[in-house]
């Protein structure tokens, strides 16, 4: 009887403890197979996105990107991005804010002026499906170019200092907006300009 229950209880056990060993070689030869090419799609993800916000600054083109780097201040990641000479002609900042279902990451590009001249929402996927998602909209994106300085949240005005709400989604807004105001003020800093913040 006792041989009977060791086996009953060894035997199950043995076959459990090899699927697991075997389902996480598997998964372990997987990842190292395929995380070049995750890397490499976000490289070229985050290219693609710095010159999405920052391709040229009034009439000179951006020719090549810094590496990112965290502001010691702020925390938030900055690259400068350079002309054909080498000079530093604009920054591209990524920030993130607390939406209505999380962080909403957002990339700001900027001329020496600190006045937005690209602006993109990198991730909102938390946020809810045709409301705060809109935010990924070009015609959202859109009202943040060519301001500067500290922004506000309206939901009837696009003038001035003011970022017109995307209807039904205030906190979502709110929350890019914040993102925004906190890569402009990093930027402002890194420009020895006011603190907009």
């Amino acid at each position: 009887m006792k041989n009977g229950k060791l086996k009953a209880i060894l035997f199950p056990t043995l076959a459990l403890f090899l699927i697991c060993l075997i389902a996480t070689a598997l998964l372990a030869l997987t990842n190292e197979a395929t995380a070049a090419k995750i890397d490499r799609n976000a490289a070229d993800a985050a290219i693609a996105s710095r010159a999405a916000v920052l391709a040229k600054v009034g009439d000179t083109p951006v020719a090549s990107y810094g590496e990112d780097k965290t502001d010691a201040k702020s925390g938030l990641l900055i690259t400068e991005g350079y002309d054909e000479a080498g000079n530093v002609i604009g920054y591209i900042v990524t920030a993130a804010a607390k939406g209505y279902g999380g962080d909403v990451k957002v990339m700001v590009g900027y001329d020496l002026t600190a006045t937005i001249v690209g602006f993109t929402v990198l991730d909102c996927s938390n946020e809810t499906p045709g409301l705060g998602q809109n935010s990924k909209t070009p015609a959202f994106q859109e009202r943040f170019l060519g301001k500067s300085g500290e922004l506000t949240v309206d939901k009837n005005s696009n003038d001035g200092q003011n970022i017109q709400a995307i209807t039904a989604a205030t906190i979502t807004s709110k929350a890019v907006v914040k993102a925004v105001n906190a890569a402009t003020e990093a930027v402002s800093a890194l420009l020895g300009g006011a603190d907009n913040g």
